[in-house]
C-alpha cells in the first residue's frame, strides 16, 4: 500500500542527503527508521508515565520515605566509597 508523504523542503533535503551518503538505500528506508525511533521514544515515554503514576499513587497512599533519611543513607554510602577508593 504506497503512501505519499510531503516532508517539506528541509526534511526532504535531509532524507536525500542520507540516501546520497549511502547510509540508507532509499527514502522509504529512512522513513521506516524514523518511525521505529518514534516507536521506541513512545515506549519510553509510556514507561515514564507509568512510573510517575505509580509514584503518585504511592505518595497518595503515604508510602514515602523522608528525604533526610534517603539523602543521609546516600551520603554515608558515597563517603564510604570515597574513603575506600582513597586507600
Amino acid at each position: 500500500m504506497p503512501n505519499s508523504v510531503d516532508l517539506g523542503p528541509k526534511l526532504e533535503a535531509i532524507v536525500a542527503d542520507l540516501v546520497k551518503s549511502g547510509r540508507y538505500h532509499s527514502k522509504s528506508e529512512v522513513l521506516r527508521e524514523g518511525v521505529r525511533l518514534v516507536q521506541e521514544r513512545e515506549k519510553r515515554l509510556a514507561s515514564m508515565d507509568t512510573a510517575i503514576a505509580e509514584s503518585a499513587e504511592d505518595a497518595s497512599a503515604g508510602r514515602l520515605k523522608p528525604a533526610e533519611e534517603v539523602f543521609g543513607r546516600l551520603e554515608a554510602k558515597y563517603e564510604a566509597m570515597a574513603k575506600a577508593k582513597a586507600r
